[in-house]
């Protein structure tokens, strides 16, 4: 049988630690956050969070059943930053490009905790809330159902994906960073037409653009796709031929 679920008010210290603060799941989490910042994901452990929080690493096991459940739990607290805030407009175009922007931002602010969950399925309050407010404004925009099935499971999947090859490359040592951004002009502009003639064309427009992120040119993408697939009067045509991109 599983383990039954205490409400956190129920888990909840008594008294505060020695260093007067009560602990919650919230500054558990926040905390977790800084060491990811300034450890990387190594230096998350019950151990080194308990001398953060001032506290016995077991008593964080009120809270959490292990670290893998404090993981989704990061991962959730990160989806919750960037729903922070946001409202939906009715227009399902900028809706979901501003929902996607703030995912992609909030994870981008704590790489290695991107890299630690971005992959993951919590089941938890804020990933619930992210999945009905993206699935509303589809079906708000009158897709049917399994187009707006569709057109989440992409929306969401490519969102995520940026946001862990990102934040990996975030998560790197600065050296090693500032060595990947500085091949394409350290290498790849130095190439000879000769023998790559598209990269030497290239190279100046790539040494710009390949050290950002390619994410809003491939969310405008998919959106543009989607809008596509609208009649004149803004509402899903029947299925047919897909127009090219403009």
């Amino acid at each position: 049988m599983p383990k039954r679920v205490i409400p956190e008010e129920r888990r909840r210290r008594r008294r505060p630690t020695k260093s007067g603060r009560v602990l919650s799941e919230a500054l558990i989490v926040e905390t977790a956050l800084r060491l990811l910042r300034e450890h990387g994901s190594a230096g998350l452990t019950a151990r080194r969070l308990g001398l953060a929080l001032d506290c016995d690493p077991s008593t964080l096991y009120r809270y959490f059943r292990g670290m893998d459940e404090l993981t989704l739990a990061i991962g959730d607290a990160l989806i919750g930053q960037a729903l922070h805030g946001w409202r939906p407009t009715g227009q399902w175009r900028a809706d979901l490009r501003a929902v996607g922007l703030r995912i992609h931002a909030a994870y981008l602010s704590h790489p290695q905790a991107a890299v630690l969950t971005a992959g993951r399925v919590s089941g938890r309050a804020n990933e619930l809330a992210a999945d009905e407010a993206v699935l509303d404004v589809l079906r708000g925009a009158g897709f049917p159902l399994p187009e707006t099935v569709r057109v989440y499971h992409a929306f969401i999947d490519t969102t995520l994906a940026f946001a862990a090859l990102d934040a990996a490359s975030l998560a790197l040592p600065g050296a090693a960073r500032r060595a990947d951004e500085d091949m394409w002009r350290s290498t790849y502009a130095r190439l000879p037409a000769a023998t790559h003639p598209r990269i030497a064309e290239a190279a100046p427009l790539l040494a710009t653009r390949m050290v950002t992120s390619a994410y809003p040119t491939a969310l405008d993408m998919l959106l543009s796709s989607v809008g596509s697939s609208l009649g004149p009067a803004g509402t899903p045509s029947p299925a047919g031929p897909v127009p090219p991109l403009p």
